[in-house]
Formats: C-alpha cells, sequence, structure tokens
C-alpha cells in the first residue's frame, strides 16, 4: 500500500521527526511504501497557513497514496470534530484513509467510524 506521513508540531519544544521516525517504522511494519513526508511548523496552524496538508490534499486528489499515517488525529486538526470529519471526508473522496498510531480503531474504523472521528476530534479540541 502506499501511504504518506503527516506530522504537525504546536510548540517549539516538539520536534516532528519524533512522530515522522516511528510512523516510518509503522509504515516499514505494514509493508506499505512511503510516498511522501509532509511535516508542518508550529506557527502554521495558528496562522492558517497549512501549506503541507494543501499540498497533501492536492496529492491525495491524483491518488499519489492510499492512506495517511498521523502520529493521532489532533494533528490533522485541533478545530474540533467537524474539522477532523471533513478533512476525513475530503480524503475519503479521494479514496485515502486515515490511519492514526495513537488510536488504533482508525483501522478499519467499521459502522462507529464517524462517531469515533467526531469523538477524537471533540477531545482535540479540548
Amino acid at each position: 500500500m502506499k501511504v504518506c506521513i503527516y506530522s504537525r508540531v504546536s510548540t517549539n519544544a516538539q520536534d516532528a521527526e519524533n512522530q515522522s521516525t516511528i510512523l516510518t517504522g509503522w509504515a516499514i511494519q505494514k509493508e506499505s511504501d512511503i510516498v511522501n513526508i509532509y511535516s508542518e511548523e508550529e506557527t502554521t496552524w495558528k496562522a492558517g497557513h497549512q501549506r503541507k496538508l494543501a499540498r497533501l490534499l492536492d496529492d491525495a486528489r491524483m491518488r499519489k497514496f492510499e492512506a495517511v499515517l498521523v502520529w493521532a488525529l489532533d494533528r490533522l486538526s485541533r478545530e474540533g470534530p467537524l474539522a477532523i470529519l471533513s478533512l476525513i471526508n475530503r480524503l475519503k473522496i479521494c479514496g485515502v484513509k486515515v490511519l492514526s498510531y495513537q488510536e488504533s480503531w482508525t483501522e478499519p474504523p467499521g459502522e462507529l467510524g464517524e462517531l469515533l472521528f467526531a469523538i477524537a476530534g471533540w477531545v482535540a479540541r479540548m
């Protein structure tokens, strides 16, 4: 399976490399091919300049990968359940799954997937 990695940090004290290293190992364990690693800096989210996420979404539309690996769903957004569900739905339309290292229920989500994604989005906002 072709995958990409998306990492995001919230403060200067954090390092996106930590997320990428673990997610790379996870991808290897899954026998997946890593197509790209998208990494956002802490200030971009507050400023509304998520260039790497925008590029990831463009690449998803071009079907460059089948799944996005994230450390945790709150790395996608801290804006609440609607924002996370919206991103997940945009990726789903492109045939791309979101798999979270910290939330193993994302693989596969099953019938309760949307509810669990909404709860994770709510928790991320808190």
